[in-house]
């Protein structure tokens, strides 16, 4: 395949996640998030689709921007109750042997001292099959929460942002020299003192002496995902990402994203094709077309106008409940999620967007068919859009993902697109069908903070 899609399934260690009100049903296992039996199944059934990786998102507050309060997020179990997903992986690395393991953690939530030891920890119990996906927040009471006293501003995050990425990859990167580790017992010497460095970071936020406390894991840094889409947070994907998440409303407007994002990775001295896109998709299939239409009716039946309204609040940072429908979204300001706006504009640049059409084109993002009608829509998306992969979303789990598993994989693979069998080596391999070796590419900003091999 000379560039094949890549699958990730979108879930997240929750209720509910995006399409919301579906956890109602009885012909799903979302109700069990607290167990570990559901996403083990999960975990394999993917790798039997030969899926690319899970894909676990996270919030580390509450959607209380709807009504000015959370109740309807508790009610609805809108991303809350929300568990961490990190301690899933090691649980998940165990029991697959291909499949990529990428979680959220936002930089406001963590020292990056003690992310990167977690980090590394994590690669190494997987075999080198960890992604991290790089969020800066977006919700105020996440901030309150970490004692920030308020969500910082939506640029000053993502310059937060660039240390925290300078510091983690000076411990990955630097402070262990790749021959530092000996383990040789007859001596007794475990690792080389002389090539165990400090990394003396002192900068606007961070002060970190160092060393790293993990010795190099396969990887040493994880598959790097981002997911904003702004001004702001498309310049930081160009300088970090190695795969990003968009929300286009349409594949003009994926065409768009990619472009620009390319643009932008030239600029900043890597290769466009250092960076897969990957877009957010919910497919419901089935058979024949009416059996997949009655199974959108399903879906229709149970979703939660509340929830719905709740998520999306929380995304704008706007309540949603005070705003006319019918008005349009114009040039919307926000703290929070800006790329959404964004978005709208590439999908329709001509067109004057409602909060209404806003609402509908997050709500019915969907493909809906028998598994070729889906895997035609997937590659118009993948040949016109440009997008290099799918995070595909459910309405129910496992179920979306075994009817695309059984349904539209088999047509996609006999059809070239999607892969048969796993490459070989660490998640980053994979990812790039083994054009990047194990570490990051040579192009990647973080590289720069390798130690060179002293020549005697």
């Amino acid at each position: 395949m000379s560039r094949r899609l890549r699958l990730n399934a979108f879930t997240m260690n929750v209720v509910s996640h995006i399409v919301q009100g579906q956890w109602t049903r009885p012909d799903t296992r979302q109700r069990d998030y607290t167990s570990l039996e559901p996403w083990v199944e999960l975990a394999k059934l993917l790798e039997k689709g030969r899926f690319d990786a899970i894909f676990f998102a996270d919030v580390i507050g509450a959607y209380d921007v709807y009504n000015g309060n959370r109740d309807a997020a508790v009610r609805r179990a809108v991303q809350f109750p929300v568990n961490d997903p990190s301690a899933l992986i090691p649980a998940l690395g165990l029991v697959t042997e291909h499949l990529g393991l990428a979680f959220t953690l936002s930089i406001l939530q963590e020292h990056p001292f003690s992310f990167a030891r977690r980090a590394s920890t994590l690669d190494h119990y997987t075999r080198g099959r960890v992604g991290w996906n790089i969020v800066t927040s977006y919700l105020e009471n996440a901030a309150n929460n970490l004692g920030y006293r308020g969500l910082p501003l939506h640029d000053t995050r993502y310059d937060r942002g660039d240390e925290y990425l300078d510091v983690v990859y000076k411990l990955w990167e630097g402070s262990w020299e790749d021959d530092a580790v000996l383990a040789d017992t007859e001596r007794g010497v475990y690792a080389d003192p002389a090539k165990v460095h400090e990394i003396d970071h002192r900068g606007e936020y961070y002060d970190v002496a160092g060393p790293h406390l993990s010795e190099p894991s396969p990887q040493r840094t994880p598959v790097l995902f981002q997911a904003g889409s702004s001004e702001r947070g498309r310049e930081f994907a160009a300088r970090h990402a190695e795969a990003t998440f968009i929300s286009a409303r349409n594949i003009r407007g994926a065409r768009a994203n990619v472009d620009d994002l390319h643009r932008r990775l030239v600029l900043a001295g890597r290769r466009p094709d250092d960076l897969l896109v990957f877009q957010g998709l919910t497919v419901i299939t089935a058979a024949t077309e009416g059996e997949a239409r009655r199974k959108e009716r399903e879906v229709q039946e149970h979703l939660s106008d509340e929830g719905t309204f709740a998520v999306v609040s929380g995304w704008l940072g706007t309540d949603l409940s005070a705003v006319d429908p019918d008005a349009p979204v114009g040039d919307l300001r926000t703290n929070a999620q800006q790329g959404i706006v964004k978005s709208l504009a590439e999908a329709a640049p001509d067109k004057t967007w409602t909060f209404r059409d806003l609402i509908f084109s997050i709500a019915n993002r969907r493909i809906v068919g028998t598994p070729e009608h889906v895997a035609d829509e997937l590659e118009r998306w993948h040949v016109d859009g440009g997008i290099d992969g799918v995070n595909l979303t459910y309405t129910t789990t496992p179920g979306s993902f075994e009817d695309f598993i059984d349904g539209v994989v088999p047509v996609l693979q006999d059809r070239g697109v999607v892969q048969r069998e796993y490459h070989e080596g660490t998640f980053r391999e994979k990812l790039f069908d083994g054009r990047v070796g194990p570490r990051l590419a040579d192009t990647h900003p973080g590289t720069a903070y390798r130690r060179k091999a002293v020549v005697a």
